[in-house]
């Protein structure tokens, strides 16, 4: 009886995930660190939500582990961009997570959306896109949207916002404290919000280029002057012929600083930008190093500020 009750106990330590610790708790599982910060900050006082995807994984092509798909089956809510951007969680969440209330925030936020901006010069500044133009092909939509949308404080507001109605609805127990959450949280954002546009208002007509197009939303909501994007992979060293394209494009563009993402070597970003005049920076929109929790989020946002402004100054 003693190895049959150890055995029962193994199998439900296994299976049962460690985050669901008290049953009156809402089980919550969020795809990405920006997003499962400011829900982990709604929830602050009342539980933890679950990351799936930690450290530096990508969500492009993410692969769920054995108890993060059990936490999918047992989660209440599931939040996640939406297609364009986790296309990993599109199966488990058709399966698995068929229980869930899914708050996809490309659908919700769907009138906010911007289109990708894909590799080259880009003639203006990224800007919004009609309505009208925007719903006239939905399909074609998830496919082109650019669905960074965490990178402007004033959407991450707008996530907050549906996080804590959503969360009041299935845990109506709670309700006021993801209430008084939200409304906390919606001022520190505002704050940041405030504080970012002065940081950033000395220099946002220099002109720059980034590695990957990931910060239309963050250059939208600032006004910053983006003149183009590199597209290289960071697996593959460019060739001769592409270094002296990238080369071409700095120069013609007259770029201050050149932007990369903590994957790429600083050895090949020191060969891109070779006899040019630019500078060279680190971006990085998913806050890879840093420690997730509600602080994850402003830490990000912080951070980018500062070193686009240490780039172009």
């Amino acid at each position: 009886m003693k190895k049959i009750f150890f055995v029962c106990l193994t199998l439900c330590c296994l299976f049962s995930p460690a985050w669901a610790t008290d049953s009156s708790v809402p089980q919550v599982v969020v795809s990405i660190k920006p997003l499962h910060s400011l829900v982990a900050g709604v929830m602050q006082g009342v539980g933890k939500p679950l990351l799936l995807v930690k450290g530096g994984g990508s969500p492009h092509g993410y692969v769920l582990r054995p108890s993060e798909a059990q936490a999918l089956a047992n989660a209440q809510l599931v939040v996640w961009v939406g297609h364009s951007l986790e296309s990993f969680l599109e199966k488990p969440l058709s399966t698995l997570g068929h229980k869930a209330r899914q708050l996809e925030l490309s659908e919700q936020l769907a009138e906010h959306l911007l289109f990708k901006q894909h590799g080259g010069t880009w003639e203006k500044p990224a800007h919004m896109h009609s309505s009208k133009e925007k719903h006239a092909d939905q399909s074609m939509q998830q496919k082109n949207i650019d669905s960074h949308l965490w990178l402007d404080p004033v959407l991450a507001k707008q996530i907050v916002i549906l996080t804590g109605k959503a969360l009041s609805e299935i845990d109506p127990v709670h309700s006021s404290q993801y209430q008084a959450n939200t409304a906390e949280l919606s001022e520190k954002l505002d704050r940041l919000d405030q504080k970012l546009k002065k940081q950033l208002d000395p220099v946002k007509d220099t002109p720059y280029i980034v590695f990957h197009s990931a910060y239309q939303y963050f250059e939208s909501a600032y006004g910053l002057n983006a003149v183009g994007s590199i597209t290289i992979d960071p697996d593959r060293k460019p060739g001769a012929k592409k270094i002296k394209e990238i080369r071409q494009k700095i120069k013609q563009l007259n770029a201050r600083c050149v932007f990369s993402e903590p994957q790429f070597e600083s050895r090949l970003i020191a060969t891109v930008i070779e006899g040019t005049e630019a500078k060279t920076g680190i971006l990085d929109p998913l806050g890879a190093d840093l420690a997730e929790g509600p602080e994850a989020y402003f830490q990000l946002m912080n951070r980018l500020a500062e070193n686009l402004y240490a780039g172009l100054k």
